[in-house]
């Protein structure tokens, strides 16, 4: 399968929608309120689920689909390798580019606890890889609405707790190149 031409499309495909989301999602964080980060979060998704055949580019899709037996194991590894490379390049990226590196971590809000924080960010995830397997069928177009809509409306729910990332991948990535990791295990 390492010979695979398409397997080898697939892993640059997760890199690629991986670096570019985090890439948008980071440089609308700057903006102060919270509805830019996650407008463009949806309509990014939306477009690379169209433009490049619907990847996971978040690493707990990919976990999803490995543990319902929908990808293996060899192919799972090596997306979520990918997807986690994209997204410390896309951070490095903005971290040279934005003037405060912390707003690009996502945090536990200060009014919150912790717990709060993991039950709004594991219902917005959750509600996300629902979409996500229900339109795994779909023709394209549509298939990038629903999947937009759903990262739209989860971090606009689980924003004012956890900063709504629903991406391993998202939080991860400025968390290495920061080195900020409080309350990480949250997102």
């Amino acid at each position: 399968e390492l010979r695979s031409g398409c397997f080898w499309r697939g892993v640059l495909a997760e890199a690629l929608a991986t670096l570019i989301f985090v890439g948008v999602v980071l440089g609308t964080s700057a903006a102060p309120e919270p509805l830019a980060p996650a407008l463009a979060g949806g309509l990014v998704v939306g477009a690379l689920a169209v433009t490049l055949g619907v990847p996971q580019a978040n690493p707990a899709l990919t976990l999803a689909l490995l543990c319902t037996h929908k990808l293996g194991t060899l192919r799972g590894a090596t997306r979520l390798l990918a997807q986690c490379t994209g997204a410390v390049l896309a951070s490095a990226a903005a971290r040279m580019a934005l003037p405060d590196d912390t707003s690009l971590v996502t945090r536990v809000n200060a009014t919150g606890t912790a717990g709060q924080a993991l039950v709004w960010e594991t219902f917005a995830t959750f509600q996300l890889a629902l979409v996500a397997f229900a339109t795994s069928d779909w023709s394209k177009p549509q298939a990038g609405l629903a999947l937009g809509s759903a990262v739209v409306a989860g971090a606009l729910t689980a924003g004012p707790f956890s900063g709504g990332s629903m991406n391993p991948a998202r939080s991860l990535g400025p968390a290495i190149v920061t080195g900020i990791w409080d309350d990480h295990w949250v997102s």
